[in-house]
């Protein structure tokens, strides 16, 4: 039998109970639309790179030391700011709704172009030995924005990296004025090329083992640039029928991986990265051998492609060359 006391204690925990249960939806629906809401108005966009680097692997330091005393681990390691954490600025024009909708799915890629140039007796960075003609050089790799524009003759690298599992795939073709076109390649992977991309992982074009390991700006008459169309896709394409050679790949079939796995895409740019000099973290994760990967300590990509699409099984994102006139 139940007095009048303890039904009045009854009443307040259950009173309890619900004010809680609303104060916890209250402060969900907060912190949701502080998480979506829109930037104020003529404030620039930015987004900061641990948005990208959140799949790589812990840096070994640092996760040996987040072990509790009774072994396990402590998984705050990953949200804790970075001292390392850049920031980027939104380098084309905007094209994606901060606020996605259920349907769509937000995909991102990271492009970093190297342009080489001649090592100096001062410089304390990492070198590439350059292989040309059985002559080796010491030239060092410095980042440059996706849209800079590269004179004749400069050497250049590209690396690539996915924030996800999937299989990388590049076409490339040159662009010429008056909206003239060329031939389209499958210029990666050749037969027996490993493809394979994960967080943490580069793909390097060309490869350091390469003989030569750098690309050659040098723009045919009329040429204005180059277009890379890079699509990573969540199985093999094992259609394609690979072989040494580059592979010629149709305008139709072009256009239907464009339709399909492409979409509205933002191109951001690390602030104050240009310049910067390639670090021996990134030398060792370019190695095909794949001497290391690359951790959230280390740097993150000079430039990220988001694209919003509605096909969460393969991302395509179109990156250009652009040669001086």
């Amino acid at each position: 039998m139940i007095n009048p006391s303890q039904s009045k204690i009854i009443r307040d925990i259950k009173a309890l109970r619900i004010s809680i249960a609303l104060l916890s939806f209250v402060i969900a629906l907060v912190i949701q639309s502080i998480a979506f809401a829109e930037p104020p108005q003529g404030a620039p966009r930015k987004i900061v790179s641990d948005d990208f680097t959140r799949n790589r692997q812990e840096a070994v330091a640092a996760t040996a030391s987040n072990k509790t005393s009774q072994g396990g681990s402590n998984n705050s390691a990953s949200l804790r700011p970075r001292s390392n954490r850049r920031t980027y600025r939104l380098a084309s024009q905007p094209a994606i709704r901060t606020r996605p909708s259920s349907t769509t799915v937000i995909a991102q890629l990271g492009i970093t172009i190297w342009r080489l140039r001649p090592a100096r007796p001062a410089d304390t960075g990492t070198r590439q030995l350059l292989r040309e003609k059985a002559e080796n050089s010491e030239w060092v790799p410095e980042r440059v924005e996706a849209g800079a524009v590269l004179q004749d003759a400069d050497r250049v690298r590209i690396s690539i990296e996915s924030p996800s599992v999937g299989y990388l795939y590049i076409v490339d073709r040159d662009l010429f004025s008056g909206d003239r076109g060329s031939e389209i390649k499958l210029i990666f992977p050749l037969l027996g090329e490993d493809n394979y991309v994960a967080p943490g992982k580069l793909v390097e074009l060309p490869a350091l083992e390469s003989d030569p390991n750098y690309f050659t700006a040098r723009p045919k008459p009329k040429q204005i640039g180059e277009m890379l169309t890079l699509i990573v896709t969540s199985k093999p394409l094992t259609e394609l029928p690979l072989s040494n050679e580059e592979l010629l790949i149709s305008r139709v079939q072009l256009r239907q991986w464009e339709k399909t796995w492409g979409g509205a895409a933002e191109v951001w740019e690390m602030e104050g990265g240009a310049g910067e000099a390639w670090t021996q973290e990134e030398q060792q994760a370019a190695a095909r051998k794949g001497a290391r990967q690359l951790t959230r300590d280390d740097p993150a990509p000079q430039t990220i492609y988001r694209v919003s699409t509605t096909d969460n099984k393969a991302l395509l994102v179109n990156v250009r060359l652009r040669y001086a006139k």
